[in-house]
């Protein structure tokens, strides 16, 4: 009998000791970040940029710009070089990266668009849902406004319990009075008349502040509030910043950063001329040098912010546990084409920069096509949540990790302001119009509507986009293969699919699914669309 007792006491203190062994280790994991929750990262930070070009950035050769942090986050991880912006304009493209959904599907295919909570989930809802701490710092765009005042209790928060942005820095503004400028210091009065000089800053002029009392500081420091409240939660940080949108401002220190006189204009080709909106045709070559320079400052103090957010991690000890995504709403033509806008489907207005770092992540540079429909469904995987259900995007989480994963075939855009969409594939890129008007939010460029359009280009062979070789007998056969990926893609995704009008020949079809269905936007006094 004690025999058996001592072999029960044995047993029992057995069990005990490893189970404390137990605890002790996965302790030590969770301090070390070796034992996540689920899934490799714990944390995710967005940051966006508005309109930022990937040409704009030191790490791909750009001679002027200096974007040491950027830079340094691509080093330490994986920097894409054929990522795509799903419609190269804010409100569509953000409110699709969000959902992983198309903009045509998320019911925003219009600037002034309110987004519609009731039939969209976005990342933020949904990690909400799992016990995550959701903060958007910055641009939404969500055009809640329009019906600001109609709503029943509140305007929707689209699943961020933490909202923060210009509202919030006004506010800040007026209790905290800003550092005066003197008189003997120019700056530009922000969009203080509607007109090039004010909305391009052509005379390549500072800001109202001092960096410490800009916007985008005071935002970059609320976000590292956030990390600091949240550091010992599961979190998603939404920082999307408004710097380079024109008017390009930037805080009064960085007025000498960069030299106009450096400036080397795109020349464009003849092919461009058809397209250029009249209100460009009336710059003079140094305004157009004076914009890109402001603009590549206004890089530059992005990016000198990133950087704080990047070392609050590290200090905070979040690195390791943390996924990091940059990138852009779109891309911005910096005269490329003649142009200083987006709502193009050239690729510097809708290919955009696209950095992950991760530490299950190895530093490389990837040529393979991304989608930004695809970022949210990656993120998930990488956090280990259940996916969005109604996300069109696919994650290429496993080539993150080296893992089985098969790459895109096309990415798909759409700009509907303009009736326009577009196919790229590795080697082609398509693009069809269905030219019932002139360019609309006031760039029309005055030739009037060009009727159904088709663009084809050659990337490997013509990646300036110089010559459309739709018209080419040899091209035939692409244009159509192409032409039909279109219409499968609007067929997959659409709402209306179900409604195609079967009648309709191809391009018909493309035509009918061109047509932007946006609703909810007339009220507060903003049409579905400003006439060109």
């Amino acid at each position: 009998m004690k025999e058996v007792l001592f072999y029960q006491l044995i047993k029992g203190l057995s069990w005990v000791l490893f189970m404390i062994i137990i605890n002790m280790v996965l302790s030590g994991c969770q301090e070390s970040g070796d034992v996540r929750e689920s899934g490799d990262y714990r944390n995710v930070i967005f940051i966006i940029g508005d309109d930022h070009t990937k040409s704009a950035l030191s790490m791909n050769n750009h001679k002027l710009v200096k974007t040491p942090n950027l830079d340094r986050l691509a080093s330490q991880g994986v920097s894409f070089s054929r990522a795509y912006c799903n419609s190269p304009i804010c409100s569509p493209s953000r409110q699709s990266m969000l959902t992983g959904k198309y903009p045509h599907a998320t019911g925003v295919t219009l600037l002034f668009t309110p987004f519609q909570d009731s039939r969209n989930e976005t990342i933020a809802e949904h990690l909400s849902k799992n016990s995550f701490k959701t903060a958007l710092v910055g641009k939404s765009h969500f055009n809640e406004w329009i019906w600001g005042p109609l709503y029943a209790d509140t305007s929707p928060d689209f699943g961020f319990q933490t909202i923060i942005d210009r509202r919030d820095y006004r506010d800040h503004i007026l209790e905290f009075q800003p550092t005066p400028i003197p008189d003997s210091i120019a700056t530009m009065k922000l969009y203080t008349e509607r007109n090039p000089e004010s909305i391009w800053n052509t005379r390549f002029l500072p800001g109202d502040c001092y960096e410490k009392d800009c916007s985008g500081t005071y935002l970059t420091q609320r976000a590292i509030d956030f990390l600091e409240e949240n550091k010992d939660n599961r979190f998603l940080l939404w920082m999307a910043y408004h710097e380079p949108h024109q008017p390009f401002d930037f805080p009064v220190e960085y007025r000498n950063n960069i030299d106009p006189e450096q400036i080397v204009l795109p020349e464009g080709s003849p092919e461009d001329d058809r397209w250029v909106p009249e209100l460009f045709k009336q710059f003079e070559p140094d305004q157009v040098k004076n914009a890109v320079s402001a603009y590549l400052t206004s890089v530059e103090y992005m990016d000198n912010n990133i950087g704080k957010i990047l070392t609050a991690l590290e200090n905070l000890g979040l690195d390791e546990n943390t996924l990091i995504v940059y990138t852009s709403d779109n891309g911005y033509l910096l005269y490329d084409h003649k142009r200083l806008e987006k709502h193009t489907m050239w690729e510097q207005a809708v290919s955009v920069p696209l950095i992950i770092k991760g530490r299950e992540i190895l530093a490389e540079q990837n040529d393979q096509l991304i989608s930004n429909i695809d970022l949210a469904p990656t993120v998930l995987n990488a956090l280990g949540v259940p996916p969005l259900p109604e996300a069109q995007g696919r994650s290429f989480y496993p080539m993150l990790r080296k893992e089985n994963h098969e790459p895109r075939e096309f990415v798909f855009s759409e700009y509907l302001e303009d009736n326009m969409a577009m196919i790229t594939t590795r080697k082609w890129k398509y693009i069809f119009m269905t030219g019932k008007r002139d360019l609309g939010l006031e760039y029309a460029t005055g030739f009037g509507a060009p009727g159904i359009t088709h663009l084809l280009y050659d990337l490997e062979n013509d990646p300036g986009e110089a010559a459309n070789v739709s018209g080419s007998d040899d091209n035939k056969e692409v244009l159509g293969v192409l032409q039909e990926k279109m219409l499968q893609e609007f067929m997959a995704t659409h709402p209306d699919a179900v409604n195609a009008p079967t009648e309709l020949s191809l391009i018909g079809k493309l035509v009918w699914f061109c047509e932007p269905r946006d609703v909810g936007a007339e009220h507060g006094g903003v049409p579905l669309r400003i006439s060109g």
